[in-house]
C-alpha cells in the first residue's frame, strides 16, 4: 500500500468513525441523553434508507396534509394591497417625522424622505369586510377563505437574508428549508414524484438562490427539486439519444450494487440517499411528464387560471401546484420574481411594474383557491402567500433626491402574510400595524412564530421536532430565539 492509498484508507476510517459517533443513537452518551431529555426534545426519526420519502405519521393529528407556498420575491408593498392606512394618505407628500428615522437603517433612503400615501384606493370586501385595494379584483372573490396576518416582522432588511430567515429560520445559508423539514417529518404520499418541488417564474431565481429550498444539514433527499413549467420538468431527466429505458434500468442496477458496497464499507448515509434519488429519477421519467402536462386540463381550467401552456409563467405554476397537490406531493414552493418596487424605473414603479405584477398573479391565485376548494382539497392543503418583508410608508429616494418613478424602500418592521385552507380561520385578520403602517402595533408574529405555527398545523410540536447537528438539537423554529404557536388563527 503506497502513501496515497494509506491516506485514503485512513480518511475512510475517520469518516466512518465520525458518522458513527456523531449520528449513532447507540452510544452510551446518546442513550443517557435520550433517557433524560428525549421526551422534551424529541428523537431522531427512524427512516428507511431505501425509502426515505415513505409516508410517516406526525406527532399529533394534523390540520393540514400538504403546503403550497406562494412567495412574491422582492417583497410586495402591503400598503398597496392589504394594509389600509387612511392616516398615511393625510401625510402624503409631507416630510417624514424624525422619530421614524432615528436609529433606523434603510437599504437606500437617505436624508429626510417624503411620506407616501397608498397609490391605489381601498375598500372592504366579502362577508368578513377585509380591506383590499383595487389591484386584486379576482382575489377579492375568495377573500372570505383567507386568514390575514398583518403583524409579520423581520430583523433582516436585505432580500437574500430575509428570504433565508423566512424559509429556513436562519439568515445564514446552511439550514434546512421549511419544505425539507416537512418532507423529513412526513415523507410523501407519492413515491414516484419528489416530496418537495420548487417552481419559479418571473425570469429569475430568488435572491437567496437555491438555499431557500435546500436541505441544509438534513439528508439531501429532503431538498426541494426545482422543476420547470416549460420543456422537460427536470433538466436531463429524459434519456439521451441511444439510451433505452431498458439500458437505463441495467445501468442503475449496476450502480446500485456498487453503492450498496460503498454503504456497507463506509457507512455514509448519503450513499443510501444517492441510491434512492437515482431510483426516484427513474420513476419520474414515467410519472413527472404526466404530472407536468397541463395540456391535459380542460379549456375551462385554462381560462380560469389564465395559463399559457408551453411557457414559463406564474399562472402555469399555480395550475401545476394543484396537479401536484392532488398527486400527493407534500410541499410545493412557488417563487415569483419581480416585486422589488423601489421606483428606479417603470418596472419598479408602483404605478406601472407593480400593477403589472398584480395582474399576473391575481387571477391564478384566485383560481387556485377555488379549484382546491371545489375538489375538496383546500381543507387539507395549506396555501400561504407572502414576501420576505414589507415596504416603507415613505417614498424612496436615492442620494437624498426624489426620483421620477414612485417606489418604497425595504421595511422589515411590518408586512402582511396570508393563509387559506389547512386548518386556519377563514375570513379572519390577526395583528395590526400603527396608523402609518410602519411598525407592528398589536400581536407581533416573527418568522420563528410562523414556523412554529406552520409545524403545528402539520402535526408537529416545534420544540420536539428536532435534528442533531453541531452538538445541538436543531429545529426550524430556532434554538436560541423565542418562538410560539399563534393559536388564535387556527380554526
Amino acid at each position: 500500500m503506497n502513501i496515497f492509498q494509506q491516506l485514503q484508507h485512513d480518511q475512510v476510517q475517520h469518516t466512518t468513525r465520525r458518522h458513527f459517533l456523531g449520528g449513532s443513537a447507540l452510544s452510551l452518551g446518546a442513550l443517557w441523553m435520550n433517557s433524560q431529555f428525549g421526551a422534551a426534545h424529541g428523537a431522531v426519526l427512524q427512516k428507511n434508507p431505501a425509502a426515505p420519502l415513505a409516508p410517516d405519521l406526525p406527532q399529533f393529528a394534523p390540520k393540514a396534509k400538504r403546503v403550497i407556498y406562494l412567495h412574491m420575491a422582492g417583497a410586495p408593498s402591503q400598503l398597496e394591497l392589504f394594509d389600509y392606512k387612511p392616516e398615511l394618505t393625510k401625510y402624503d407628500g409631507k416630510d417624514c417625522p424624525q422619530e421614524f428615522l432615528e436609529g433606523k437603517q434603510f437599504a437606500f433612503i437617505q436624508g429626510v424622505p417624503k411620506m407616501l400615501g397608498s397609490v391605489y384606493p381601498f375598500h372592504q370586501a366579502g362577508k368578513s369586510g377585509a380591506w383590499i385595494s383595487d389591484r386584486l379584483p379576482h382575489f377579492e372573490e375568495v377573500i372570505d377563505e383567507v386568514c390575514f396576518i398583518k403583524s409579520m416582522w423581520s430583523d433582516q432588511f436585505n432580500h437574500a437574508p430575509a428570504q433565508l430567515l423566512l424559509h429556513t429560520g436562519s439568515q445564514n445559508p446552511g439550514s434546512p428549508s421549511i419544505g425539507a423539514w416537512a418532507t423529513y417529518g412526513l415523507g410523501s404520499e407519492n413515491q414516484n414524484l419528489p416530496g418537495f418541488i420548487a417552481l419559479t417564474s418571473g425570469g429569475k431565481n430568488p435572491d437567496a438562490g437555491k438555499s431557500v429550498w435546500g436541505s441544509g444539514y438534513l439528508p439531501s433527499v429532503y431538498q426541494g427539486v426545482q422543476c420547470r413549467s416549460q420543456g422537460d420538468p427536470v433538466l436531463y431527466l429524459s434519456n439521451p439519444d441511444g439510451v433505452s429505458r431498458k439500458l437505463r434500468r441495467r445501468t442503475l442496477d449496476a450502480l446500485s450494487v456498487l453503492n450498496q458496497r460503498i454503504a456497507t464499507d463506509v457507512g455514509d448515509p448519503e450513499t443510501m440517499t444517492r441510491i434512492a434519488q437515482y431510483e426516484m429519477a427513474f420513476r419520474m421519467q414515467m410519472h413527472a411528464s404526466d404530472a407536468f402536462d397541463i395540456s391535459q386540463e380542460p379549456q375551462s381550467i385554462h381560462e380560469a387560471y389564465a395559463t399559457q401552456p408551453g411557457k414559463e409563467s406564474f399562472a402555469n405554476n399555480c395550475l401545476l401546484a394543484r396537479r401536484l397537490a392532488e398527486r400527493g406531493v407534500r410541499y410545493i414552493q412557488l417563487f415569483d420574481w419581480g416585486w422589488d418596487s423601489h421606483g428606479t424605473g417603470p418596472q419598479t414603479d408602483l404605478r406601472e411594474g407593480f400593477a403589472d405584477k398584480c395582474r399576473e398573479i391575481d387571477q391564478p391565485v384566485a383560481a387556485l383557491i377555488k379549484d382546491l376548494r371545489d375538489r375538496g382539497l383546500l381543507e387539507e392543503t395549506l396555501v400561504i402567500w407572502s414576501g420576505e418583508f414589507g415596504r416603507t410608508p415613505m417614498r424612496e429616494n436615492r442620494g437624498g433626491r426624489e426620483m421620477k418613478a414612485v417606489g418604497r424602500d425595504h421595511s422589515p418592521t411590518a408586512y402582511t402574510l396570508w393563509m387559506a385552507g389547512g386548518g386556519v380561520k377563514p375570513g379572519f385578520t390577526y395583528g395590526e400595524t400603527d396608523p402609518l403602517g410602519y411598525e407592528v402595533l398589536k400581536d407581533k408574529v416573527s418568522a420563528h412564530d410562523f414556523h412554529a405555527t406552520l409545524l403545528s398545523l402539520l402535526g408537529f410540536d416545534h420544540k420536539r421536532f428536532t435534528y442533531p447537528f453541531q452538538g445541538l438539537e436543531q429545529r426550524l423554529s430556532n434554538v436560541t430565539k423565542h418562538s410560539k404557536v399563534v393559536k388564535e388563527i387556527m380554526a
